[in-house]
């Protein structure tokens, strides 16, 4: 007898990658099949849940995703408040939990669904952890096998702080299941050169595939430098706690 492998659930430790804003009637999920197969090749495999039209299991490959579309109102009224948007309806993409070796295509795969949801509503997608709004024409047509970090991750900068410092950390290495990273520079100085250590540094930890410890050194040969991670915290930048590793030099 053939014992069925259950499709993996999402996690509460993986809460929704993306919103979905829209007007109108959700996409049916055969478009978005035919869509995402078009697009990357396939199979996409979907699977309703049990009595729930509005939520289903996406699955390609070894890597899935949960999509609720619509959320009942009842559960996103306050989210719908704060978010810029002016659509009626919101929809909800989720990973599933998976290894930290497959967290990358895992994310991957809830960008796409994304992606194409966006494309087939003609609606407003909102990247909950980088905090951007991306209309159909800003999603950029990656091929199946393209990963490009900065589609997932943006570097902010921040001069309000009252000790005179700049404050520039990273936000999309969560999505990963990793702390975010920090620098703190002196106001004057460019950003661009926070932007490419943040940038480089958090390549190489998605390459590692896990946080270092305090007091760790992380070579940057692309770079030339050696920083290390001098301090671990946690800060809510625009209301959202997060944890955070600062770089400094070594």
């Amino acid at each position: 007898m053939r014992i069925r492998k259950k499709s993996p659930k999402p996690s509460a430790k993986r809460p929704p990658l993306y919103f979905v804003g829209y007007r109108g009637t959700a996409p049916a999920t055969d478009e978005v099949k035919a869509l995402y197969d078009r697009e990357y090749g396939g199979p996409l495999v979907i699977r309703h849940e049990e009595g729930s039209a509005e939520s289903w299991q996406a699955t390609h490959g070894p890597w899935s995703a949960h999509v609720v579309m619509p959320l009942p109102m009842s559960h996103v009224a306050e989210v719908m408040k704060q978010l810029a948007w002016e659509h009626d309806l919101m929809g909800a993409v989720a990973p599933s939990l998976a290894s930290p070796r497959d967290t990358p295509d895992t994310v991957l795969l809830a960008a796409r669904l994304a992606r194409c949801l966006t494309l087939l509503s003609q609606g407003t997608a909102y990247d909950v952890i980088t905090q951007a709004y991306i209309n159909p024409s800003d999603w950029q047509p990656r091929a199946l096998a393209s990963f490009v970090l900065d589609d997932h991750l943006s570097i902010v900068h921040d001069d309000t702080s009252q000790d005179g410092r700049v404050w520039s950390y990273s936000l999309g290495l969560s999505k990963f299941g990793l702390d975010e990273i920090e620098v703190f520079t002196s106001k004057g100085l460019s950003d661009g050169t926070a932007k490419e250590v943040l940038s480089v540094s958090a390549g190489e930890l998605l390459r590692v595939g896990h946080s270092p410890k305090v007091g760790t050194s992380l070579d940057l040969p692309q770079l030339g430098r050696t920083l290390r991670i001098s301090n671990y915290r946690t800060a809510a930048p625009a209301g959202r706690m997060l944890t955070f590793r600062e770089l400094k030099n070594s």
